[in-house]
């Protein structure tokens, strides 16, 4: 998870999928694939951990809009683990990606989440 939210990172401040293709050294169909289905699934995941950010934050406070929903999807999951982490340190042992893989049960790019 941690090469797909880079990926997904890079995207939310511009980068193109060949750029970052190159970046991560990994196929360009492969990356243009994971930027396609986030970007799907974009409001969704913006709602569902904007929600998680605003439950489990002690005093929390909501990403800013940004440019694009891919990018305040992006935002909202590490507001999220922001959030998670001011409750539990512990969490903040693990990246942003891997809480939103935990929480999605691995289903971030799946069409059936959440």
């Amino acid at each position: 998870m941690e090469v797909i939210g880079a990926a997904l990172a890079a995207k939310a401040t511009g980068a193109g999928a060949r750029t970052i293709a190159a970046w991560l050294g990994r196929p360009v169909e492969t990356v243009r694939g994971w930027l396609r289905r986030f970007g799907r699934r974009a409001e969704h995941v913006r709602a569902y951990f904007t929600v998680l950010l605003v439950d489990a934050g002690v005093d929390p406070v909501p990403p800013a809009a940004t440019l694009t929903l891919f990018a305040d999807a992006v935002s909202a999951v590490a507001g999220a683990w922001e959030a998670v982490r001011s409750r539990w340190p512990a969490v903040g042992e693990v990246s942003p990606w891997r809480l939103a893989a935990a929480v999605s049960h691995g289903r971030l790019l799946t069409p059936s989440w959440p």
